[in-house]
């Protein structure tokens, strides 16, 4: 399960290491006018909000970071990632099994539940596979190439065959 993760984070690490700050920063691609970087700090954001509620048992998404300079640099963006890649790698299959309150906001205030912190590392890579499709969306619009070829692809989604 790490190694799928951090195989996902690899694709984010590669893509900022091929593109510049102005793209990364680049926010006319209507409907959202949303950047690359936007999105890149919103998924570490997530797996930094695990991470600090290990401690406390308790992990809460809607306490984040927010850090803008990660927004604006892709060299604090690749920071971002060799961290979050490094507390993933340090997690044992005990921690993984270990139960935790995950607390979000789902639109009319927060909600807490009990799970697994498996199952919620399971909904942050989804997360990250949904940001990265958008992430693709960009980089289309943007005249880029995609850094691999199911960038933003779920491994579940059936592959087309082209003739």
């Amino acid at each position: 399960m790490i190694l799928a993760i951090n195989k996902n984070l690899q694709k984010g690490i590669k893509l900022l290491q091929t593109v510049s700050n102005e793209e990364y920063t680049n926010n006319s691609i209507p409907p959202y006018n949303s950047t690359i970087g936007c999105h890149i700090r919103h998924i570490l954001d997530i797996f930094s909000c695990v991470f600090k509620g290990l401690e406390s048992n308790h992990i809460d998404f809607t306490v984040r970071d927010r850090n803008e300079l990660v927004e604006s640099y892709t060299s604090e963006g690749l920071n971002y990632f060799i961290e979050t890649r490094t507390k993933l790698s340090s997690l044992s299959e005990d921690d993984l099994l270990k139960e935790v309150l995950l607390t979000d906001n789902l639109g009319l205030g927060n909600v807490t539940a009990k799970t697994t912190l498996k199952a919620v590392l399971m909904q942050v890579q989804s997360h990250t596979t949904h940001h990265y499709a958008s992430i693709g969306y960009l980089i289309y619009q943007l005249g880029i190439a995609l850094p691999d070829a199911d960038f933003g692809f779920n491994p579940t989604t059936p592959k087309k065959v082209i003739n």
